[in-house]
């Protein structure tokens, strides 16, 4: 097949500081200290690569995955191939119209009607009105908006607004769709209609670009994948390869016991009393986060009370670390804190006696709040590291099916 994208040696370099806060007296001020042989007023603090030196090339009628961690610089890159920010160095070459979907509500004027959008958009990605008024019901109802096709997109929720943006994108046929994790706002049904549509495009020669965070959606639709680590491809290759590469990376993450969560700002919770400490023992109180199926495993939680309350009540929820799907929860266990005041620093052992979990890696949500609906303290998501259950040493494939081990009796009669 043809080579519709080449991404050679791009890298991106972030200034940190103020820029848009120097004023010409600024710049004369600094020239004069410069010339005088003072410390002058330094426009950035510091450089930081985001990315460095990528090189890859996409194939017409690929769907292609990128993964990794928060921070890696998958998001970056798509900015650079989308044209929503230039590269510091490097080339990309395009063959085809490129239309991109990145952030929820991405080029929608506020303002304007959800029908007035899609004639917008429609022109932006070089259709025109006629091609437009052909495709537009199909548009509408595949985002099933149509009683709110004359609304202005300003009052829309964010899984109206990807709906709307997702189905002009898709239907409006550009050669290559650029996909961000957008997609994780829709609902079930809608994000199935999505991953239906890109298999449809892709089988029409149609080329993908696809983030996710979700290894069950990235192995489904995609055929190759790469792995962004650090700012550089660390893998590029067979998908499930790829994958495995990554959840390798993240299962050998190092289980902190001295993580710092006042430091950790994307928390949620009123913050009347908050975790300061969270750290997983296993049977022989060593720290670690990788266990044998059927292995003891022991959270010990430090937490601050901020403000007096009545009650308090602790939950922990473990996620798929492959699907994102809720695994399990503990519910919400109460915690007698009847006779502790504002300050006290209280500790709590949550003990699992025996993991009869399938190997594989899931992400920890800890809670902490009252019973009413809005009563949450504090919310830790995926910021520790994951709860690992190791695969037996005589399996290879990395998932097995399913999420618990129950026991069974097999009798050949």
């Amino acid at each position: 097949m043809d080579q519709v994208i080449s991404v050679e040696n791009v890298s991106k370099y972030y200034k940190l500081g103020t820029p848009g806060s120097f004023y010409l007296r600024d710049e004369i001020r600094n020239f004069i200290s410069r010339v005088q042989g003072k410390e002058y007023q330094k426009r950035y603090s510091e450089e930081v690569c985001a990315l460095h030196d990528v090189n890859f090339n996409v194939r017409q009628g690929e769907i292609i995955g990128f993964v990794g961690k928060n921070g890696a610089g998958k998001s970056t890159l798509l900015k650079i191939l989308s044209r929503t920010t230039g590269a510091t160095s490097g080339t990309i070459k395009f063959k085809g119209r490129v239309a991109s979907l990145l952030e929820v509500g991405t080029g929608f004027h506020p303002d304007l009607t959800g029908r007035e959008n899609i004639f917008v958009n429609g022109a932006i990605l070089g259709m025109t009105k006629k091609e437009i008024y052909q495709k537009f019901d199909e548009i509408v109802d595949f985002a099933s908006i149509e009683k709110y096709i004359d609304t202005p997109v300003k009052r829309y929720s964010s899984g109206m607004y990807v709906r709307l943006a997702f189905s002009i994108a898709a239907h409006l046929e550009p050669e290559i769709l650029i996909v961000d994790e957008v997609l994780a706002v829709g609902d079930v049904e809608f994000q199935n209609k999505s991953l239906g549509k890109m298999k449809d495009a892709s089988d029409k020669g149609r080329t993908i670009l696809f983030v996710s965070h979700n290894m069950g959606v990235i192995s489904d639709i995609c055929s190759r994948a790469l792995l962004i680590k650090g700012g550089t491809i660390a893998y590029d290759g067979d998908t499930n390869t790829v994958i495995r590469n990554y959840i390798n990376d993240t299962i050998h993450m190092t289980m902190n016991s001295e993580l710092n969560l006042s430091a950790q700002l994307n928390r949620r919770g009123n913050g009347a009393i908050r975790f300061s400490q969270i750290t997983m023992f296993n049977a022989f109180a060593q720290v670690c986060n990788e266990f044998m199926q059927h292995e003891t495993c022991k959270i010990r939680f430090g937490m601050k009370i901020n403000t007096k309350e009545d009650d308090l009540y602790l939950s922990v929820q473990l996620r798929s670390g492959r699907t994102r799907d809720v695994v399990t929860s503990t519910g919400r266990q109460k915690i007698d804190i009847s006779k502790d005041k504002v300050g006290d620093e209280l500790t709590v052992d949550l003990i699992f006696n025996s993991l009869n979990l399938k190997p594989g890696l899931y992400e920890m949500v800890y809670w902490i709040g009252n019973l009413r609906i809005d009563g949450a303290y504090d919310i830790i998501d995926n910021i520790t590291a994951p709860l690992v259950v190791n695969m037996p040493l005589h399996e290879e494939d990395q998932f097995a099916a399913g999420y618990f081990d129950h026991p069974f009796e097999l009798i050949r009669k």
